[in-house]
């Protein structure tokens, strides 16, 4: 019997109560993530069983375990450093250096003054170590989960492509934003590369307040100039938001890192990649909106996100696979998992 196979038996042994609810046993509960560590990634595995282990993990009490944080958040910084390396910077970064690309890795790009002067000094985060922080993915699972007090009481906030956080929503997603990142193809799409549409674009993003845009400006080459745009729209219109830069040397780092755990695919989601970081960054990690499920735990139909029912291109992100190492990040208790409706205050 494989591990995931013997993980669903113990799902099933879940013992109820007359009303429908789990009754927590914590032997069983033990069990059941040991298992959950130990299954392995190399097979396909369908909706029905990642729900089926979701729903009882759920009725485990969380307990955070410093030891396996630690542990972690060391294996993390010998590979990949967001301490140091998470944003180029000009303390990571030579004037006059040859930058290669994080995916076009054979093409390189001349770090001259005029892109030096973009870059901050040092890492921009102030404050580090955060002591809680929320990584708040676009999940459907966020609608109607009356998540943003919660959310909004977080030290650092990060969230992903510019989602909607303003009117019927904030009660569910919270609107602090510390970071928020950007891809490029946002800008394309619905702000035509700010070449007659730079108001809308400012308007909107007035919703993060003083928030760090990251964007991959090195990633592709093709992301370069618009990256740069952002950033000069952002000095030009004296905007209270700030155009920041993944490092590529980072982001090949950690996909090396989290390929060598069975994550394999075309790209991280950006979710990943900032909960990656989040880890080295944070003393306690929350996460939620993480679920790349059609169905909810109750085996309901939800979208894809929680705004809008756009899927990624088929192959380009290892969803499954990434929201699996999220269940074993949980399981360890080096991060907690939010799986459904947050309690109301």
């Amino acid at each position: 019997m494989s591990g995931f196979s013997r993980l669903v038996t113990l799902c099933k042994r879940m013992r109820t109560n007359e009303k429908g609810v789990h009754i927590v046993n914590t032997s069983l509960c033990r069990e059941m993530q040991d298992k959950l560590l130990s299954a392995s990634l190399r097979k396909r595995y369908s909706e029905d069983y990642y729900i089926q282990t979701v729903m009882n993990l759920k009725n485990c009490t969380w307990k955070k375990q410093p030891e396996e944080y630690k542990k972690f958040r060391l294996e993390l910084a010998s590979c990949c450093n967001a301490v140091h390396n998470f944003i180029v910077s000009q303390k990571n970064t030579f004037l006059g250096s040859n930058m290669s690309y994080e995916v076009e890795s054979k093409r390189n790009i001349l770090i001259a003054e005029n892109i030096f002067k973009m870059l901050p000094q040092s890492q921009p985060f102030s404050g580090y170590p955060f002591k809680h922080c929320a990584v708040v993915g676009n999940g459907g699972n966020l609608k109607n989960s009356s998540c943003g007090d919660e959310i909004d009481e977080s030290e650092f906030v990060f969230r992903c492509n510019l989602p909607p956080i303003l009117g019927n929503v904030t009660k569910d997603v919270g609107n602090k934003t510390n970071l928020v990142t950007v891809n490029p193809s946002i800008i394309t799409l619905k702000y035509g590369n700010l070449k007659g549409n730079k108001v809308s674009f400012l308007e909107n993003i007035t919703s993060y307040g003083e928030a760090f845009l990251l964007l991959p400006a090195f990633s592709y080459r093709a992301n370069t100039a618009l990256s740069f745009k952002v950033y000069h729209t952002l000095r030009e219109f004296h905007a209270k938001q700030k155009a920041i830069f993944f490092h590529p040397k980072y982001l090949k780092s950690l996909a090396q890192f989290w390929r060598t755990k069975g994550v394999r695919a075309y790209r991280l989601s950006s979710g990943f990649m900032i909960t990656s970081a989040a880890i080295e960054l944070c003393e306690n990690v929350r996460l939620y909106g993480f679920w790349p499920f059609s169905k909810s735990i109750q085996g309901k139909s939800i979208s894809h996100h929680y705004y809008d029912n756009q899927v990624p291109k088929p192959g380009f992100h290892a969803m499954p696979k990434e929201f699996y190492q999220v269940l074993q990040l949980h399981s360890k208790g080096i991060l907690k998992l939010q799986f459904g409706e947050c309690e109301k205050s």
